[in-house]
């Protein structure tokens, strides 16, 4: 038998599976961001609220740390290596689904924003709420920040114990 049980390596390779089709849909977003928006004008889609702009981010949210690639880059290296570890010691168990999925769309909006810096040299974002003028996002972002709230709202009480077995 392997390192890990059937059912792990199943949730494994489903994991890589959302994984790549997450990255998929990211990059195909930030295709038609290019290809459509860039260069033309807003495109308002609810009138005071919603539009999408074309914005070429080098910096990370509200432009902080602007043209420090490396630093992202390197984070998100930090991003994937935190994650497989916690997949490994975290205990397969229905409780822990949660973390699994979630965890999955956390890694490929890191991943997702990191390919933009790595091959672009900055994140193409597109989506803008004019009516709270909150900073312009996109796919990969909202991976990032949605499975983290959910992340610290499911497991807020959790007991951590179990990351110190030696499994």
């Amino acid at each position: 038998m392997g390192k890990y049980p059937v059912g792990k390596k199943a949730a494994i390779f489903t994991a890589i599976v959302v994984l790549i089709a997450l990255l998929a849909a990211d990059q195909f977003s930030k295709y038609l961001a290019v290809r459509y928006l860039e260069g033309a004008a807003d495109v308002i889609l609810i009138p005071g609220v919603f539009q999408l702009s074309y914005l070429e981010n080098t910096g990370a949210a509200w432009g902080m740390l602007r043209g420090m690639q490396w630093i992202f880059l390197l984070l998100t290296a930090f991003i994937v290596i935190a994650v497989c570890f916690l997949w490994h010691k975290v205990p397969f168990e229905k409780k822990y689904r949660a973390f699994r999925i979630l965890s999955t769309f956390f890694l490929a909006g890191a991943i997702g924003n990191a390919i933009d810096r790595l091959f672009r040299g900055y994140v193409v974002d597109f989506f803008y709420f004019s009516l709270i003028n909150f900073p312009v996002f996109n796919v990969a972002d909202c991976y990032v920040c949605i499975s983290l709230v959910l992340l610290l709202i499911i497991y807020r009480n959790e007991d951590f114990s179990w990351m110190n077995s030696k499994s």
